[in-house]
């Protein structure tokens, strides 16, 4: 049929609305998503318990060897809670004669830590036990108790220790004191370098014999070493020796207190 002028352009007229609505519709944007809610932060655990273990070409305890210049197993635990408060045991090889009868050194040590910014606080105290110590008893039983505080900020260290007990059993050594400054760093790609420097002032009978003869109430000691980390085994290879020349007790005519180089294995799990 045919259809008028009019009527084919009421028709086109109202094609072109529709389409025109068809193309806003479809151009209009997208109503913006939701952003996803942050992840919750994981709560701070009530505590940590950690242990460790490493083997040492020597055992160097401020400086001067504990195992006669041979080599040391050592390892320990240590619980640490979310408070600040912490408790640990640590234990290694010594040399027996050195220690009177003791063939082990196993330390117990409590405190406290606390961070103010970039300023980290350590206070606390070690005990020195030495289980069998006193076979020969013409000569002292090894013991110690020390009180200590140390600092840190950023790679650097401080820490004071004092001897509450007669230190490791030498009469009235009561009030001998240690002194450590360290620095330390990591790098990224997992090698790190340190150094240390420590003087030990000796009160009392708290004497040392030098290869010489000569007793002395003091001893400076320093370390300088590197370490590599991989998948967590820590290998490292310091240079430790002190000011003195101490007589060794195994061998009478050796000398633990002169600079060596100390390689190590060790892990934290």
């Amino acid at each position: 049929m045919k259809t008028s002028s009019l009527t084919t352009l009421a028709l086109a007229s109202a094609l072109a609305v529709l389409a025109g609505n068809a193309v806003a519709q479809t151009a209009a944007p997208a109503p913006a998503a939701a952003p996803a809610p942050a992840a919750a932060k994981a709560p701070e655990p009530d505590y940590t318990l950690t242990g460790n273990l490493g083997i040492f070409s020597d055992y160097r305890f401020r400086g001067v060897s504990q195992t006669n210049k041979l080599p040391a197993i050592q390892g320990g635990v240590d619980l640490a809670l979310k408070n600040g408060l912490y408790l640990g045991n640590w234990n290694s090889n010594v040399d027996s004669a050195m220690y009177n009868g003791a063939s082990i050194e196993m330390d117990f040590y409590g405190g406290y830590k606390a961070t103010f910014g970039d300023f980290g606080l350590d206070i606390g105290g070690i005990y020195y036990y030495y289980p069998g110590t006193g076979a020969n008893p013409a000569l002292i039983s090894a013991k110690n108790g020390e009180l200590y505080i140390g600092g840190s900020w950023g790679p650097l260290t401080a820490k004071y220790n004092y001897a509450v007990t007669d230190f490791f059993g030498a009469p009235d050594s009561n009030g001998s004191w240690y002194l450590n400054v360290a620095a330390s760093h990591d790098f990224d790609n997992g090698w790190g370098i340190n150094g240390a420097i420590g003087y030990q002032a000796l009160k009392g009978g708290a004497k040392v014999v030098q290869i010489n003869g000569t007793t002395v109430d003091s001893i400076t000691d320093w370390k300088l070493g590197g370490t590599y980390t991989v998948d967590g085994w820590v290998m490292g290879l310091s240079y430790i020796s002190t000011n003195r020349n101490l007589a060794g007790y195994t061998s009478p005519g050796k000398n633990i207190s002169n600079g060596t180089a100390v390689v190590s294995v060790s892990k934290t799990f």
